[in-house]
């Protein structure tokens, strides 16, 4: 592994991706094989003036065996602790920023019980909702980045010797890490693109976009009352800007939970509670989900349906060219973090206050009002091809093109 990259990568994700502000206590959320690479990130924090940085270490193989060994009842009982390690630095001095390093098995919990693991899972978020609470309102900085761990490097490149090298040198190129470039301007090309995108759509002031493509999909997504496009950026109360995903090619709004019709078809594999969804199809009437298929792990994506009634629903409709980088590489990464930034994505569940004007300072009865749907849940699942079409009716009735033949018209 090429040390200059890995410290130019981490220096990124931290003063870019995060932006820790002097003062601030960043935490760090990360496995235990992954700790090389969170000391370099903590390196970078406490360089440009956080006060302190916490590690939050987490272990899949553990995880797999409690979640096999442990009952129910006793993964359902979350301690009260669990919320208040976030809450207490995010109510104290000089507040709290968040750094996500993902590398884990994306099939970590393959074969055990669907039920089982789909009770734990609620019951977390259940328990973390008052912190979820901060991220999805911007509140606080927060950023995922990635980095190989031996499984998920193995899933992606089966059987070769060098998969974890492989996975680096993939995550460097979408990430436009590369020898003798300047990361940060890179980035902000790209972001002046994405925004570019995001400034044209909010111009036009459609009512609905509608999907289409040869595997049958053929979906009307109305938009939330309100609604605003986004790109990449965050920014928080205090106007501290942040980049919530890396790597991101993504703009997105939020549907009117209520106002979404037809079929729509899943054109990636999705990995969803440790194990993998493919082959997927639902369909939609007046915003929920009234049927689905799935080749793999129907009952899966069932579970998913089920977690609470805004689960049916969809809180993100986000397009993304078929000329992505990830998209273009060729390769499968079993990670939503990736793989939504590869095709155009709908997400089950809760949508981001922030893509209604004000929806960051609204309850949430004011963004029910909207359209904006609320959900234990917000899983993003890909729906774009090389074929897509999508069109836009705007609130004076016209219909304007959008994508052709999976790329931006304009």
């Amino acid at each position: 592994m090429d040390e200059k990259l890995l410290k130019q990568y981490a220096e990124f994700a931290v003063k870019v991706g995060v932006n820790p502000q002097k003062g601030q206590t960043m935490l760090i959320s990360c496995s235990v094989e992954s700790a090389f690479f969170a000391r370099l990130c903590a390196q970078a924090a406490f360089e440009v003036g956080a006060r302190d940085v916490v590690m939050k270490y987490t272990d899949d193989q553990f995880a797999r065996l409690r979640m096999q060994h442990a009952d129910v009842q006793t993964l359902e009982d979350v301690k009260p602790y669990v919320l208040r390690s976030y809450l207490d630095y995010a109510e104290s001095e000089g507040g709290v920023c968040i750094l996500n390093i993902h590398d884990s098995d994306p099939e970590v919990f393959k074969g055990l019980d669907a039920e089982k693991i789909a009770r734990a899972t609620k019951a977390r978020r259940e328990a973390l909702a008052a912190w979820r609470e901060y991220t999805m309102k911007d509140k606080v900085q927060w950023s995922i980045v990635a980095i190989p761990g031996p499984a998920w490097a193995n899933k992606v490149f089966p059987g070769q010797a060098d998969a974890e090298e492989k996975l680096w040198q993939a995550i460097f190129r979408v990430c436009r890490v590369q020898q003798g470039a300047d990361v940060t301007s890179a980035w902000r090309e790209h972001l002046a693109r994405l925004e570019a995108r995001r400034d044209r759509l909010n111009e036009l002031r459609l009512e609905s976009i509608h999907f289409e493509s040869g595997n049958g999909t053929d979906l009307t997504v109305g938009l939330a009352d309100s609604h605003t496009w986004e790109a990449a950026g965050g920014r928080t109360p205090e106007g501290y800007e942040f980049l919530p995903n890396i790597p991101t090619e993504e703009v997105f709004t939020a549907p009117h939970k209520d106002k979404v019709e037809g079929v729509v078809h899943g054109t990636k594999p999705y990995v969803y509670n440790g194990e993998i969804i493919d082959g997927f199809w639902v369909r939609f009437e007046h915003g929920r989900v009234v049927e689905y298929h799935a080749e793999k792990n129907e009952g899966l994506l069932g579970h998913l349906l089920d977690t609470d009634e805004g689960a049916r629903h969809i809180g993100e409709v986000a397009l993304v060219p078929a000329s992505s980088p990830i998209n273009q590489s060729g390769i499968l990464f079993y990670s939503t973090l990736f793989d939504e930034n590869a095709a155009c994505h709908i997400a089950f569940g809760a949508g981001y206050p922030g893509t209604v004007k004000g929806g960051n300072t609204m309850t949430k009865q004011q963004l029910a009002a909207l359209g904006v749907n609320d959900s234990l849940v917000h899983e993003d699942v890909m729906i774009g091809a090389a074929d897509t079409t999508i069109t836009g009716k705007t609130k004076d009735g016209q219909t304007v093109a959008l994508f052709q033949n999976g790329e931006w018209v304009f």
